[in-house]
């Protein structure tokens, strides 16, 4: 499989692209829409003076700006990169700007609610196509971003209804240019994969590591000093933007409380099976379970390189 973004595209997918949100997602979309020429301008919109002082001198845009309206004045595709708690009032303040006929999309890892705060606020003529690159990383801001973040990685479209055909193989197109695989599906069939695969994951490492924590006040720094692999990839996931978490289980919690009702029933047998020496209960489950990683190894979502393929420090 490719590791590396391929030669950029002859004509760009869009005149204008507007980002709002300079996070790790929206610093990468301009990092890889310059480099492979998704666009023919740039413009970062960002409430944050800090990180609009550090993207103007990292230059990944061609205008940065504070006003959402202004900042998406003109432009033919606008992509939301902000905490989907924030959806609703970012569209609302953008909407005097938009632009008849362009393109409105997120990145958001909840859609069913992004679309129910965003569709209202768009004037009739602008396209809603939702979208979610399932990538990222623990890291946060403006100089977090990569061009490759998306690279090999899926981005989920979920059209609404009345989505043009136009609309969405342009945006489809945009992140295929960023080297994306692309999925359709429905925002709330989305919502309830990514509670299983994303979500709960989150949840269940920040439980995790905040156990630990309250442990490490017991065992005088013990947990943190013989940390084994596995708890050491719980810190890495609990290090997330915890605005951002914060925002996706509020906004997902049906699905979310479906699938942790689900993960409690599960835990429960396993409790027993440990409890009556059921070993072959065990080995079963785990067999189950070591096949998925096989799985996500083979469709080259991960690496079969020890320590998940993190470079070792040098000697």
């Amino acid at each position: 499989m490719a590791d590396k973004l391929g030669p950029a595209l002859a004509e760009p997918v869009f005149d204008r692209l507007a980002l709002v949100g300079l996070g790790l997602i929206g610093s990468s979309l301009a990092r890889v829409a310059r480099r492979m020429n998704l666009a023919r301008s740039i413009v970062a919109i960002d409430a944050s003076e800090e990180v609009r002082a550090r993207v103007t001198e990292l230059g990944i845009a061609d205008l940065v700006t504070g006003d959402a309206a202004e900042g998406v004045r003109g432009a033919d595709c606008v992509i939301l990169c902000v905490p989907v708690g924030a959806c609703g009032a970012v569209a609302e303040a953008m909407k005097p700007g938009l632009t008849p006929g362009a393109v409105v999309s997120d990145v958001g890892s909840v859609k069913t609610s992004v679309v129910e705060q965003v569709a209202p606020h768009l004037p009739d003529g602008v396209h809603f196509v939702p979208a979610h690159p399932v990538a990222g990383t623990e890291y946060s801001g403006p100089d977090a971003g990569f061009a490759t973040l998306f690279l090999n990685r899926w981005c989920i479209l979920t059209p609404v209804p009345d989505s043009e055909t136009e609309a969405v193989a342009k945006v489809r197109a945009f992140w295929e240019g960023a080297g994306s695989n692309v999925e359709e599906m429905t925002a709330e069939h989305h919502d309830l994969v990514l509670a299983v695969t994303s979500h709960l994951p989150h949840l269940i490492a920040y439980n995790i590591v905040g156990t630990a924590a309250d442990l490490e006040t017991v065992t005088e720094s013990e947990v943190i000093k013989f940390s084994a692999g596995g708890f050491r990839d719980f810190t890495r996931i609990a290090a997330s933007d915890p605005t951002m978490w914060r925002d996706v289980f509020l906004h997902n919690k049906k699905a979310v409380l479906e699938m942790l009702g689900r993960f409690a029933e599960d835990l429960y047998a396993l409790q027993r099976a440990i409890r009556w020496d059921d070993g072959q209960a065990l080995y079963d489950h785990f067999s189950r379970t070591r096949a998925i990683r096989r799985g996500i190894i083979d469709l080259g979502q991960e690496t079969a390189a020890p320590d998940f393929g993190r470079p070792k420090p040098e000697a």
